[in-house]
């Protein structure tokens, strides 16, 4: 931004800025899968001292000591909080996975910062811009949250710094590409052999200033004659779309006049329009070279984090309310006042046991406090939430992470971050409060896990800790759902995506020790009668004393979808007593649910039960609902019973170009398409009827088909007749399975 001296500091600057909100930066780093954010929060570690050469804090722990799984997998699986210290500020930098599957710890960043870097590499395709780096960038737009661009591997062949600023004014600043403008243009040095120029520095359009990293620091000198033309144009621009975004009409009207404007000026209402959420400066970075101590780009960033980015006490916080609902007054956002904190993220640890991630909103959090934690649950997508839980905990350990390293802290002020062990049950979500006064903040909104994988123990050792070891991996991960489908009789883990999916069963591994087998999760059919039939159940048996005698004749007829199953007694003349029609009633209710055909859920009949003999001595309760479940099942026989499959409606929400893909896909996957709506950005939502058993894996079919652009939500609508192939099908695999057990 403009000149001046620049220092970072050690304990003796997170001295001088304990207790002071407005030194304190809270900023996110968002971008699509290999943009480069985790070496870009290095990179800024290493210009702000908190990180030598070699990659290593003061301990000797890394900064990029992520767990065991993101080693194996080369890429991050969770949110991880890097703080630095630049120039008495400290700034709290929050990586978050670029994989769609791990969207709970881009939305928990996303809470608990107060603005985004959107890390885009110069490689990228513009699809991969377009697709779900919008809608992030869209979210942010929804909550007012300052946004800026960083655009990274300048620094290899084959990529334009200035094609992408042109791809992210047009996909991101939608009506108004201006609003989305560099601050600076790279310089490249000479052209090797390989044809390829490597970044050196930057030219500064504010100041303007070459700012040189040639010799491994920032070098400032003026720009020479071939320079001033292009970055005389750039930074006109650059000025318009400010002054505009500031809404500053008097120094709207100097410029157009023909008045000097100061740097001074400019930088103030630079950082005024990108507060505003207004304007959103694009910046370009590269890692130091070897041996070098700062990364080109890496100090303008990190002043326009400081001076450009707003504090903690600017930013609009989400309702709060009673946990009864009243609404109540915001926060005051003071290390004075009452406390209110939020749970952003929790995890566990091998040695400490639960870790919560803790964004304090108002007054100050201390060891050994005793603290309020109120919470239901994140929200779906529909708003819906868990029932209210409460409980008073005291506060254990806090601390500030660093790579593996925990630096303790001995309070944490408002608009700060502390990672909190020990927090009673507080899961993610909880909002904490003082004693005497409990409030509960809005939760931030989840999309439905759409991807379902049915487990089981994979031995009689794993049966006991299976459950526990889901119930703690679900706990830490809202994205997670835990599902014991009573139809299927199979446990089901509702994931994101095939990467989250294999994420989780690590865990369970790695961090439970509970070996399990996955198998394919089964679809909840159902039978039902095509048309009306009779049925007689006898169940006669004489042995020894007492023998079992039961007759009873049943008309079944079909009845509309959703009926269930409903039983009518018009006996007549006392054929079957009293006292055994509510045994027939339910001998036929339990054949129903255990089926006549296939083994699934008999639904949408009538039963009537029309006569029936009994014996004086011989009938009995048992007697009689054996004869009913005889009298179903051999109903059954003398119909065609119809295999019933669940259909659900879907919504998928594609850019433009895709719309035909998608619906050849739907079709081919026997799906009605039912309309379609035209949404903004150049989308289209498809709303369709597709048979579950044809969605399994769409979530994953879906991102292969549309290159990570689409998505969808589905929600059950009905069961509907299965196509008389496939249920003879289905049929055939059972009775095989049969043959073999």
């Amino acid at each position: 931004m403009g000149d001046r001296t620049h220092t970072h500091t050690g304990a003796a600057g997170r001295a001088a800025t304990a207790g002071r909100p407005a030194s304190v930066r809270n900023v996110v780093l968002v971008g699509h899968s290999g943009s480069g954010k985790t070496t870009l929060v290095e990179a800024l570690a290493l210009t702000a001292g908190a990180l030598n050469r070699a990659g290593r804090v003061e301990d000797g722990a890394t900064v990029s000591d992520h767990d065991e799984i993101e080693q194996r997998r080369r890429r991050s699986v969770q949110l991880s909080l890097v703080p630095v210290e630049w120039d008495g500020y400290k700034i709290n930098l929050l990586d978050t996975p670029g994989h769609a599957d791990f969207v709970g710890e881009l939305r928990a960043g996303l809470r608990a910062a107060d603005a985004a870097l959107f890390v885009i590499s110069a490689a990228q395709e513009a699809d991969a811009v377009a697709g779900a780096t919008r809608d992030i960038w869209e979210e942010c737009a929804a909550v007012g949250m300052p946004r800026a661009v960083v655009v990274t591997h300048l620094d290899t062949a084959r990529t334009s710094f200035g094609e992408m600023t042109r791809i992210c004014g047009r996909v991101l600043g939608h009506d108004d590409p201006d609003a989305v403008l560099p601050l600076h243009l790279p310089v490249h040095g000479p052209e090797g052999p390989d044809g390829h120029a490597p970044l050196t520095g930057l030219a500064g359009l504010l100041t303007p200033r070459i700012f040189d990293y040639s010799s491994g620091e920032r070098r400032e000198s003026p720009p020479d004659g071939d320079q001033r033309a292009p970055l005389r144009k750039a930074r006109n621009r650059l000025i318009e779309a400010i002054i505009a975004g500031s809404e500053d009409e008097t120094l709207m009207d100097r410029y157009l006049g023909g008045g000097e404007i100061g740097t001074t000026t400019l930088v103030d209402d630079l950082e005024r329009a990108v507060a505003r959420g207004s304007f959103h400066p694009v910046l370009t970075a590269a890692p130091a070279a070897d041996g070098a101590r700062q990364g080109v780009g890496t100090v303008e960033l990190l002043d326009l984090v400081t001076r450009g980015f707003p504090s903690p006490g600017e930013r609009t916080l989400p309702a709060v309310t009673a946990p009864d609902g009243t609404p109540r007054p915001a926060p005051a956002r003071h290390p004075a006042a009452p406390l209110v904190a939020e749970v952003v993220k929790t995890s566990s640890d091998p040695y400490v046991g639960q870790v919560s991630l803790v964004r304090v909103f108002s007054g100050t959090l201390r060891p050994d406090d005793t603290v309020h934690v109120c919470g239901h649950g994140l929200t779906g997508p529909g708003g819906e939430t868990g029932p209210c839980h409460e409980a008073d905990v005291r506060v254990g350990a806090l601390s500030a992470p660093f790579g593996a390293q925990q630096r303790p802290l001995d309070s944490c002020v408002a608009g700060d971050l502390a990672c909190v062990s020990k927090l009673g049950g507080a899961e993610t979500g909880d909002t904490l409060t003082g004693n005497g006064d409990p409030l509960l903040m809005e939760p931030w909104a989840l999309p439905d896990p759409l991807l379902p994988l049915a487990v089981r123990a994979h031995g009689r050792a794993d049966e006991d800790r299976l459950s526990q070891g889901l119930s703690r991996l679900v706990a830490e991960d809202p994205t997670m759902r835990l599902e014991q489908n009573q139809e299927t009789h199979q446990m089901v883990l509702w994931c994101m995506g095939e990467a989250h999916t294999e994420v989780a069963l690590e865990r369970l591994r790695s961090r439970y020790g509970v070996q399990v087998d996955a198998e394919p999760p089964r679809v909840p059919l159902r039978e039902t009668f095509a048309s009306r039939t009779v049925g007689l159940g006898r169940h006669v048996k004489q042995s020894g004393g007492h023998g079992q005698y039961a007759v009873c004749e049943i008309e079944v007829e079909p009845l509309a979808s959703g009926a269930g199953v409903e039983f009518v007694d018009e006996v007549v003349g006392g054929s079957v007593p009293r006292q055994f029609v509510a045994s027939v009633e339910k001998g036929v209710r339990a054949q129903a649910a255990r089926g006549v055909a296939a083994g699934h859920p008999l639904v949408d009949v009538r039963v009537t039960l029309l006569d029936g003999k009994s014996h004086a001595v011989d009938s009995s309760d048992a007697a009689f609902q054996t004869a009913g479940a005889l009298a179903l099942r051999e109903a059954a026989a003398g119909t065609r019973v119809q295999l019933l499959e669940p259909v659900a409606t879907v919504g998928v929400l594609v850019p433009d170009g895709y719309v035909g893909a998608v619906m050849s896909d739907l079709a081919g996957r026997r799906g009605r398409v039912v309309g379609t709506e035209q949404e903004t950005g150049e989308r289209t939502l498809i709303r369709a009827e597709v048979p579950e058993i044809e969605i399994g894996r769409y979530t994953v079919d879906l991102s292969s088909l549309t290159h990570g652009a689409g998505r969808f939500d589905r929600a059950y609508a009905r069961h509907e007749p299965m196509p008389p192939q496939l249920a003879e099908r289905i049929r055939g695999a059972r009775e095989n399975s049969a043959n073999v057990s």
